[in-house]
């Protein structure tokens, strides 16, 4: 693991953008002869089509056993709603770990967390290097999109908390992945929200999926709770690239607005919805400025890490960052939609300062914490034979059956 010198304090988010590097760390640059973060490609054209090879077999299997193992238990919805979610939310917590283990396999990626002292002592290091975070059991996410497996480290998160909850994440996608054949249908299971960017459209069907996500429910005890949620959403809507950065660069000066070098400007409409809808039933907003090692100021992370650089050609991010911060719905101006477009543009301001800082110094604030430095990690699973999980409940419907279809025959016969 790699020590970083610890400073006394951190700078405030206010001189972030005029800070040059103090750490003796170098910002992020590209050699010229590899002109990839990641350097060379460690396989050739042959060993990276057998990966691709090898991914795809994994990756699909997984998805088709997965979705199988949904379908079986569909029926559960008409039987008992809360038996059908609990059931639902273990396929989830699978697919949490065919992307992780995906990711450990072939495209194994250093993350490296801080925070500042809202989030003081809810990440932790364990003895054996994992990273465990203790966020709620219900929140709502935000983060910058930087490349379009954002989701994947994000949803990993989950899996490192205490009590895991990689099984409870919820994320809004764009309507046309309802087409992808398994994928979709099994993004439908897992309860996730599909929005057309019409609002006239996409609010009535918001609110039915988020009056699902805040319904109470009574346990044998007769004692009410709700079930865990981490709502994620990309306020910015779209990952980073150069037509993003020009449509908002126009939006920016349309408006008068102050513009954004490292990100999007935040559209608030769907998250000043949400919130108000969820209401009384979360107390937290957690944002996680989101940086990919080495990619250099004015480039994007899209063009460099692509599925065929991570996973096929061997060349995933050296790290991925996170920066956390929390804040309280309480505080949050959510009965006036212009108030909170200020309120959110605000924060974008200061997550663009922090992503100031890291492109300078190549590195985030360090912990408002007792941890000091920053704490690093990588994508893993606590266990090598937890990817064994994605298939045994479908495994055991097998067995069941079988056995089943014997007594039957043997029966027939006798």
């Amino acid at each position: 693991m790699k020590a970083v010198e610890p400073r006394r304090c951190s700078p405030s988010l206010h001189d972030v953008s005029e800070q040059k590097s103090t750490t003796g760390l170098p910002g992020p640059t590209l050699d010229p002869v590899t002109a990839h973060p990641a350097g060379k490609a460690k396989y050739g054209r042959f060993r990276a089509f057998l990966r691709a090879v090898s991914v795809f077999i994994y990756f699909a299997s997984g998805c088709v056993t997965i979705h199988a193992t949904q379908l079986i238990g569909a029926p559960l919805y008409y039987a008992n709603r809360d038996l059908y979610y609990s059931y639902m939310s273990l396929t989830k917590a699978s697919f949490g770990l065919l992307i992780t283990t995906m990711t450990q396999w072939w495209a194994p990626t250093v993350i490296r967390m801080s925070g500042d002292a809202s989030v003081a002592d809810q990440l932790r290091l364990a003895p054996d290097g994992r990273v465990e975070c203790a966020f709620p059991e219900r929140m709502v996410m935000i983060a910058n999109h930087q490349i379009y497996t954002d989701w994947l480290y994000l949803w990993w998160v989950g899996y490192t908390n205490n009590p895991s909850m990689h099984g409870h994440i919820y994320i809004i996608l764009k309507e046309s992945l309802k087409r992808i054949p398994v994928l979709g249908p099994g993004c439908i299971f897992f309860g996730f929200i599909f929005m057309s960017r019409k609002m006239a459209v996409d609010q009535p069907r918001l609110a039915h999926r988020l009056r699902k996500l805040k319904t109470r429910h009574t346990d044998p005890d007769g004692e009410s709770y709700l079930n865990p949620m981490w709502l994620l959403l990309f306020p910015e809507g779209t990952n980073l690239s150069g037509n993003g950065r020009n449509k908002s660069a126009r939006w920016a000066a349309k408006m008068g607005l102050r513009d954004t070098e490292h990100l999007m400007l935040p559209r608030s409409t769907g998250m000043f919805f949400s919130l108000n809808e969820l209401k009384g039933t979360v107390d937290y907003v957690y944002d996680c400025t989101v940086a990919y090692e080495g990619v250099p100021r004015g480039k994007y992370g899209e063009n460099y890490f692509t599925l065929s650089s991570t996973y096929f050609q061997g060349r995933p991010p050296k790290s991925v960052n996170f920066y956390w911060r929390r804040f309280a719905l309480a505080d949050m101006p959510l009965d006036n939609q212009e108030e909170f477009d200020k309120w959110l543009r605000e924060r974008w301001y200061e997550k663009d300062a922090l992503l100031e800082q890291y492109v300078s110094t190549g590195r985030f604030p360090e912990n408002a914490a007792d941890i000091k430095g920053h704490i690093e990690t990588e994508v893993r699973t606590q266990y090598w034979w937890e990817f064994i999980k994605i298939f045994v409940m479908l495994g055991s419907f097998g067995l069941i059956f079988s056995f089943f279809l014997r007594t039957f025959r043997a029966l027939a016969r006798g």
